[in-house]
């Protein structure tokens, strides 16, 4: 019986687990999903054990050590990492005048235009080096079940960052005039052709 429950367990927890880490949504979810990578490892070690299998059962204890210092890590470090970022971006807001947002927030947050249709993904934020604020920002448009993707580079003017989604100044059509970026090799500086669109704050 014990050997039947654990050969679902062990299965289920690593696949859920993975889901969970790979979809990038935060410290906690991944945190939580090495919780549930650990829940599978330790049910693996059980089913190596009553199996006689020697070399599972050693993958599988090395694998839930790993996944401890996981946890640690993520439900931890990272995730107090994140709670100072959050606060900071909440106590610039109630100054009446909000200045500050997290760069690792921004990262994955979904861009929304003015009539509230999501139009890409940010996929990065390039920082001028020897100056202060933003480059650009590089927007992903992906294809139908998210297989092929168009990158482009936004003037950080025509973004607003609020509450965890990038709330664009432009028209999906206006997105879409600007130029495509090659996914392996980026710019060095904003793109002429991407300049702020005269008129784009007017319409958000």
């Amino acid at each position: 019986m014990w050997e039947w429950a654990l050969g679902w367990i062990a299965p289920a927890a690593t696949m859920i687990a993975a889901m969970m880490t790979a979809a990038n949504a935060g410290a906690r979810t991944t945190g939580w999903g090495f919780v549930v990578f650990t829940v599978g490892s330790v049910a693996w070690s059980l089913a190596a054990t009553y199996s006689h299998q020697r070399n599972l059962l050693l993958t599988n204890l090395f694998l839930t050590a790993v996944n401890l210092i996981g946890v640690w890590r993520w439900l931890g470090r990272q995730a107090r990492h994140e709670d100072g970022s959050i606060k900071a971006v909440r106590k610039s807001q109630a100054g009446g005048t909000p200045t500050l947002f997290s760069a690792s927030a921004a990262v994955g947050a979904s861009v929304i235009d003015a009539s509230g249709e999501k139009l890409g993904v940010v996929v990065d934020l390039m920082l001028k080096r020897d100056q202060r604020g933003l480059a650009y920002v590089v927007i992903a448009e992906y294809e139908l079940g998210g297989v092929g993707e168009t990158l482009r580079a936004v003037d950080p003017a025509c973004i607003e960052f609020t509450d965890g989604v990038a709330h664009i100044k432009m028209s999906r059509k206006e997105l879409d005039a600007l130029p495509a970026l090659q996914t392996d090799d980026w710019p060095s500086a904003l793109p002429p052709a991407a300049q702020r669109i005269p008129g784009a704050s007017d319409r958000a």
